[in-house]
């Protein structure tokens, strides 16, 4: 009966009883044809949206603010103190500061390292908090044969001097999870169920997570889930195609506006930022329709 069911309804789709609900679904993957000028009055506020600085680094980042700025972006991602005069005089956010990481791979996990990021995060947490911004990026780096254990334990240990010093400026450590099945080979915190683990060992508000999407999808899927089991300990999310981490559209396996939609209802107020690597000519029409694509 469920076969004759879901064959009944599929050949109904197809002679075109169910073509307004479709248009519905797929209205989020059309690119629009109104001009970038005033799109963000167009936008309906329940997402806030921001693009990540290195996905377009052929632009200044003066240009990239110009065109984020017309789309209706409120926020620029991974750029530090050098570019923050620029983000301020075109009325955007720095929605995720770096520049006191040392790289991805030698992070908190890891004993050796502690020294360094500490003095690093100790300078970088005032300077921060001085430019009016809250969210500064960290990373676990890589495993290099920890177990989940070591690495927690490890982390807490470089994490917890830092978590007064982030409390009295008013500055959230956000840790991002990455894949270590594609793109970052050994990555310790590769699933969400660490990083929340993280943070329940660490116990501050003052520590959270950074969800990106595309390299969640990777290593263990379940994505909605996963966003509405773990949310209280995510403060930002990013975006992007999966494979090939390219244009969030119908040429990948995500549907990005139920993603979106469960960020909404889980009552998430940060940011949701571009981080797909543009595969099309135009760039930034790209990045609208995304943008659009996002905004349920």
């Amino acid at each position: 009966m469920a076969t004759s069911n879901r064959r009944s309804a599929i050949k109904n789709m197809l002679a075109g009883t169910a073509a307004v609900s479709a248009a519905g679904m797929l209205s989020s993957f059309r690119s629009s044809e109104k001009s970038e000028e005033g799109m963000d009055a167009k936008l309906k506020g329940n997402i806030n949206h921001a693009v990540c600085r290195w996905c377009y680094d052929d632009m200044s980042v003066e240009q990239l603010c110009i065109a984020a700025k017309a789309i209706g972006i409120k926020g620029i991602d991974l750029v530090g103190p050098a570019d923050w005069p620029t983000l301020k005089k075109h009325g955007l956010y720095s929605s995720m500061c770096n520049g006191a990481e040392i790289n991805l791979t030698d992070g908190f996990g890891d004993k050796e390292f502690h020294a360094k990021l500490l003095k690093n995060y100790t300078e970088m947490i005032p300077l921060v908090a001085k430019a009016g911004y809250s969210q500064l990026i960290c990373f676990s780096g890589s495993r290099r044969g920890k177990t989940d254990e070591q690495g927690w334990a490890n982390c807490v240990e470089g994490l917890k001097p830092l978590m007064a010093h982030a409390e009295k400026h008013k500055v959230t450590l956000v840790m991002e999870l990455l894949n270590s099945k594609v793109d970052h080979k050994d990555y310790q915190a590769d699933r969400t169920f660490w990083g929340a683990e993280l943070a329940k060992k660490l116990g501050s508000e003052n520590f959270k997570l950074l969800y990106d999407i595309y390299h969640m999808q990777i290593d263990e899927g379940d994505v909605i889930r996963n966003i509405r089991e773990h949310h209280q300990y995510i403060s930002h999310y990013h975006t992007g195609g999966v494979p090939g981490r390219h244009e969030i559209d119908e040429t990948q396996e995500l549907y990005y506006p139920a993603i979106m939609r469960a960020v909404v209802e889980v009552g998430h107020k940060g940011f949701v930022a571009q981080e797909f690597i543009p595969a099309k000519k135009d760039k930034i029409a790209s990045l609208r329709k995304a943008v659009q694509i996002c905004d349920v």
